[in-house]
């Protein structure tokens, strides 16, 4: 395992995380927002769980598998090997464990899935904020059966087209195939970058700045039909409709109450946003979406329908609301102490 560097903004966060775990419950009562199996048949096969494996302990990216109905992909933060795990998101075993062959990862932030039935898998993190002059996107032919095997992926360099960034989202767009990042917040922003149209396993592949991101991201994912996108922080999110390769903000999807919210994927159906946290036995927690923040391939239900017989609430079209607005207060207290402690540790650094 590399030593890791611990700068005073993962200190602010780290203390972030602390003060947030303090204040929330452990186990279940994690969950925010209902579980989408309670609340309707359109969205239930989609409910929480918990991952179960030992060895997931900073589970940092999720993907829903294409090939395999019901099942997520996962990696470890930096600290791993090159493993990546198929998680049954019914019983929150780990159904397969592929090694990556030849790969030797640095700082592994996300995992999507493309339309050519490949898993792309993000080397991406910077914990320096901005140092390394490239970083890696590795890719492979999602395994048909479910079992621990070994592959060779394809190695992709990556660099910016204006410098360094610190990075832990990948999106590879489920119909065009295009691969997208979005930095951690810099100067204010975060940022969309744009691969090229085909990434080249021959020579550097540069990612150009096309959008700013208002969100201190952590990951995010298209819809299966490549009409949203969301992206989340540790405390917030943010949905935007994809039109002509570009994105526009349409409206703020709840956020569960996390330890440390770190990955976010659609299901397979649209309908439903799966939240990933780090952590050993962590939760994967679903919010049911309503509304404009439905993909325009899924059916829109009713305004009279956005509650069903058990009285279960739905993702509102628009603003985090309920629970919604708890994670925000709590995540606002939590990063004021975070702000506190960081400015505590530059003082410290300058004596």
């Amino acid at each position: 395992m590399r030593p890791r560097p611990f700068p005073a903004a993962r200190a602010a966060v780290a203390l972030a995380a602390l003060v947030t775990a303090a204040v929330l419950p452990a186990g279940p009562a994690l969950a925010a927002a209902p579980s989408p199996a309670s609340s309707g048949s359109a969205a239930s096969s989609a409910s929480a769980f918990t991952i179960e494996d030992d060895r997931i302990k900073e589970s940092s990216g999720l993907a829903a598998s294409r090939t395999h109905p019901g099942v997520y992909w996962t990696h470890n933060d930096s600290g791993d090997g090159p493993y990546v795990y198929a998680v049954d998101g019914r019983t929150g075993r780990t159904v397969a464990t592929v090694t990556l062959a030849g790969m030797e990862p640095r700082d592994v932030e996300a995992v999507s899935v493309g339309p050519d039935g490949s898993i792309y898998l993000g080397d991406i993190g910077d914990n320096f904020g901005g140092r390394w002059p490239e970083v890696w996107i590795y890719r492979f032919p999602e395994p048909k059966t479910l079992r621990d095997t070994t592959v060779t992926p394809t190695r992709y360099t990556v660099r910016y087209d204006d410098g360094p960034r610190d990075a832990e989202s990948l999106m590879v767009h489920p119909k065009t195939g295009r691969a997208y990042l979005v930095s951690k917040k810099r100067s204010g922003k975060g940022a969309l970058y744009e691969g090229p149209e085909r990434l080249s396993a021959s020579g550097v592949n540069v990612f150009r700045r096309t959008a700013d991101i208002d969100v201190w991201a952590t990951d995010g994912a298209f819809s299966p039909d490549g009409t949203r996108l969301v992206v989340r922080g540790y405390f917030d999110a943010r949905a935007y409709r994809w039109q002509d390769g570009r994105p526009r903000e349409i409206g703020r999807p709840d956020v569960p109450l996390q330890r440390q919210g770190e990955s976010v994927t659609f299901t397979a159906d649209g309908r439903t946003l799966m939240y990933g946290s780090e952590g050993k036995r962590s939760q994967v927690q679903p919010v049911a979406l309503e509304g404009d923040l439905l993909p325009d391939s899924v059916p829109k239900r009713a305004p009279d329908d956005a509650k069903n017989g058990d009285g279960a609430s739905r993702a509102p079209s628009g603003g985090a609301t309920g629970d919604g607005n708890r994670t925000l207060y709590i995540g606002a207290g939590a990063l004021a102490v975070a702000a506190v402690a960081a400015m505590g540790l530059r003082r410290m650094r300058r004596r």
